[in-house]
This record gives C-alpha cells, structure tokens and sequence, in this order.
C-alpha cells in the first residue's frame, strides 16, 4: 500500500538483465557491488504471477517485503486497479520483457500519468530503454522508480548516469 505519510523519493536501480548471467552467483554479487559503488538505490528481482496476483501480494507483504505488480506494454493500466491498494509499487513495462537493449515506447507514459493522477503516493516504477534519452519522459510522467539497464551497465561512468537519471526525477518530485 501507498505510504500517504511519506513523500515520494526517487529510487535508482539498474537491471541485472545486463550482468554476465553464466555464473549466477558471481554475476549478482559483482554486479550489486559494481552498482552500489555507482550510486544505486535499489536491487530488484521479479516474479512472475500469473495466479491470483493479489494473495500473492498480500503473502510478500505479510513476509515483510514489499510487493508490487506490473504491466506489459499490452495489458490496459485498468488491470491493476483491483489490486493496487495491496502493492507498494506499480511496475510500467515500457518493453516487451525478456532481454535487454530494447527500444524505449514512449506510449506507456499515458499508463503512468494516469497511475500518478489517480494514486499520488503509490510508487511508479519504469522498466525498458530508460536512459539518458528518455528519462525526462519517464520523469514528467510521474515515474519515481527508474529501472536502467545498458544506459548504466555499459556506460563507460555508470555512476553519471544513475546521477543524471536522479536528477531528472528528483527535478519533477
């Protein structure tokens, strides 16, 4: 659920989809370390629920970790709504998921600027070709939870990057 007692903050996280996944566990651990000294705020790792999205919501939370849900770039933002007062964040998909180094599609802004306009507090993720070129969309829109893949992992300053993505967020808070 939306914290209404917090304000928003902006939440950078870098996509491990980007890591070298042949040895996991190496991969995870260098990658979290190579992306915390370069300024990182979060680390996220997605489930898929196809099944009753809402009792699984309400068993991560029960855990003590936050849930959130997420949209396909073909799923109507209507979706969530049964179950957005369960979750903490809401994921826009602004790719297809499933690799990395896609196109960003920036019609996916209309599914946050409605998220934002009609949940004011709820956290607002973005996931897919969020960089540099596209992050001022992500930003007006509303989006507080930037999730970057190759403009961060293969960028010659990682740490540049996750800046100048904050502060574009940050500027919009």
């Amino acid at each position: 659920m939306a914290d209404k007692s917090r304000p928003l903050t902006c939440k950078i996280g870098p996509s491990i989809l980007n890591a070298d996944l042949s040895n996991l566990e190496k991969a995870c651990i260098q990658w979290v370390t190579d992306m915390a000294d370069a300024g990182a705020d979060q680390y996220t790792f997605h489930i898929e629920a196809t099944d009753n999205p809402l009792a699984l919501a309400r068993k991560i939370r029960e855990a003590g970790m936050k849930a959130g849900i997420g949209l396909k770039p073909g799923t109507p933002v209507e979706e969530v709504l049964p179950v957005v007062e369960a979750v903490d964040m809401v994921l826009v998909m602004t790719v297809e998921p499933g690799f990395g180094g896609q196109a960003f599609m920036a019609d996916m802004m209309a599914k946050v600027e409605f998220l934002r306009r009609s949940f004011p507090h709820l956290d607002i993720e973005v996931d897919g070709g969020v960089g540099p070129a596209t992050i001022d969309a992500c930003a007006k829109a509303g989006a507080n939870m930037i999730v970057s893949g190759s403009a961060v992992v293969k960028a010659n300053d990682p740490r540049a990057v996750i800046s100048q993505l904050r502060n574009s967020v940050v500027k919009e808070l």
